[in-house]
């Protein structure tokens, strides 16, 4: 039988400062992100396997028995891939425009001493050192 697909893939925590959906995220972070959940969070998957082993911290093989597995992440994979998703829909709306965005995100980034941001999506600190500079574009402030 067909798992039904979670609140987060259906589109029910778009709002991510929602503080009353914030026990609801973490209640389905602690019971796993199933894999097809996981490919229906990002509507253009925006990473290679490879790349989500790396941000995941998991090897690419194992991140293969979760495809042909059809398994639930762990709490702590669940927990970097709505993060990694919540900076993704935060940078789109800063950008407007995901194309735009997703470039930004592969570019080396000066005022982050030439580091590309999406090397830095493997830590919760890389994630908010990206986020605080999403900020500062936000606000006009690009140095």
């Amino acid at each position: 039988m067909k798992s039904k697909k979670s609140k987060i893939a259906n589109g029910e925590f778009n709002d991510w400062d929602d503080e009353s959906k914030r026990y609801d995220i973490i209640t389905l972070i602690r019971e796993g992100i199933p894999y097809h959940d996981f490919l229906g969070l990002f509507e253009n998957n925006p990473f290679t396997d490879k790349e989500w082993s790396d941000y995941l911290g998991i090897s690419p093989r194992t991140m293969d028995r979760y495809k042909t597995g059809q398994k639930s992440f762990p709490v702590k994979q669940s927990e970097r891939i709505l993060e990694i998703k919540r900076l993704l829909d935060f940078g789109e709306s800063v950008f407007e425009d995901y194309d735009n965005f997703m470039e930004w995100l592969e570019t080396k980034n000066i005022p982050m001493g030439g580091i590309v941001p999406k090397n830095l999506l493997d830590t919760t600190l890389g994630i908010n050192m990206v986020h605080d500079q999403l900020g500062r574009i936000e606000h006009g402030i690009l140095a």
